[in-house]
C-alpha cells in the first residue's frame, strides 16, 4: 500500500526558508541604510566645502524651544565669507576654545585625556571638544549628549578635516556657532553687540565675543560680568603671546622637528668652581 505524504513535514522547509528570506531582507535593508548614510554624509560635507550653511539643527531646536515657552524671537544669522571675518576674532576663538587647532587633525588627545582625568577625580566637568568637533556638531547633528551623537560627531569631524581646509572649518564655525540668545555667527553677533560688521571688530571686541562662547545664553558681550571681563583679559594675553595673528600655513607641512622630536635629556654641567676644584 502507498503511504500518504506527511503534510506537516512538507510545510516545515517553507517556514525555514521564509525566516531566512526575512532575515536577508532585514540585513539587506540595514546594509543599504548604512551605505546610504555614508554616501549622503560625504556628499553633504562636500557640498558645504563651498556652499554657505543656511542654518543648523540647533537653530531649529532653539526656535521650537522658544515657541513652547510662548516667545519666538527671530533668528539673527547672516553668512559672510572668510575674508569678511576679522582676523582678531579668528585668533580669539583659537586662544579661547582650541589652542592646538592648527596642530591637530580634529581631535586634541592631550586635552581629552586631561578632561577625562579631571572628570574621574570629581572635579568640575570639563569639555575637550575642538573647533572641528564643534563645527561638525553644529552643522550636521542635533543638540544633546549621548553615545550615538558622539559617535556621529567623530565621523563628521573626520570628514571635515579630510575634505575641508582649516580656513574653511573656521569660516563655517564662525558663521554657525551660537553667540547669544537667537544670535548665530560672527556677523550677527558683531551687529548685535557692537553695531558693526564682523570685518571691523577690534581685538578687544573679538576677545569679548570669544569670552562668552562657553555659555553664550548665560554670558553677554553687551553687558559683560566681571567673570567675562576676566576671560577677555586672559584671551587678550594669549593673543599677544601668539603674536596677534593666526598663521594657517604654519603647520600645513606637519609639525616642526622641534615639536615632533622628544627632548633629549642633557646632563647638567657642574658650576665653574666645582669643575676647577676637581
Amino acid at each position: 500500500m502507498a503511504t500518504k505524504p506527511n503534510k506537516k513535514a512538507a510545510k516545515s522547509p517553507k517556514k525555514s526558508t521564509g525566516k531566512k528570506s526575512w532575515f536577508k531582507k532585514i540585513t539587506r535593508f540595514l546594509l543599504y541604510a548604512v551605505l546610504g548614510f555614508f554616501i549622503f554624509s560625504i556628499l553633504g560635507v562636500l557640498v558645504y566645502k563651498w556652499a554657505p550653511v543656511p542654518g543648523t539643527p540647533l537653530m531649529i531646536f532653539r526656535k521650537f524651544e522658544k515657541r513652547e515657552k510662548g516667545s519666538a524671537p527671530p533668528v539673527q544669522h547672516t553668512w559672510v565669507s572668510f575674508e569678511k571675518i576679522s582676523p582678531h576674532l579668528q585668533l580669539a576663538v583659537v586662544c579661547s576654545e582650541d589652542q592646538n587647532y592648527l596642530k591637530h587633525s580634529g581631535f586634541d588627545w592631550g586635552a581629552i585625556e586631561k578632561a577625562q582625568k579631571e572628570n574621574e577625580e570629581g572635579k568640575r566637568l570639563r569639555g575637550a571638544s575642538t573647533i572641528s568637533q564643534q563645527t561638525a556638531k553644529n552643522v550636521f547633528l542635533w543638540h544633546g549628549r549621548n553615545y550615538i551623537r558622539k559617535g556621529l560627531e567623530v565621523w563628521f569631524t573626520f570628514l571635515i578635516e579630510l575634505f575641508w581646509s582649516k580656513e574653511r572649518i573656521m569660516e563655517v564655525y564662525l558663521n554657525s556657532i551660537e553667540m547669544g540668545d537667537g544670535i548665530y555667527g560672527a556677523e550677527a553677533a558683531s551687529k548685535a553687540y557692537f553695531n558693526k560688521s564682523a570685518a571691523n571688530l577690534t581685538k578687544e571686541e573679538a576677545a569679548l565675543i570669544a569670552a562668552i562662547l562657553p555659555n553664550p545664553r548665560r554670558f553677554s558681550a553687551k553687558n559683560p560680568s566681571s567673570y567675562t571681563r576676566g576671560r577677555q583679559q586672559f584671551i587678550l594675553n594669549q593673543m599677544r603671546l601668539w603674536g596677534g595673528k593666526l598663521n594657517y600655513d604654519k603647520y600645513k607641512d606637519g609639525l616642526p622637528e622641534k615639536e615632533n622630536k622628544p627632548k633629549k635629556r642633557t646632563k647638567k654641567k657642574p658650576p665653574l668652581r666645582m669643575a676647577l676644584n676637581k
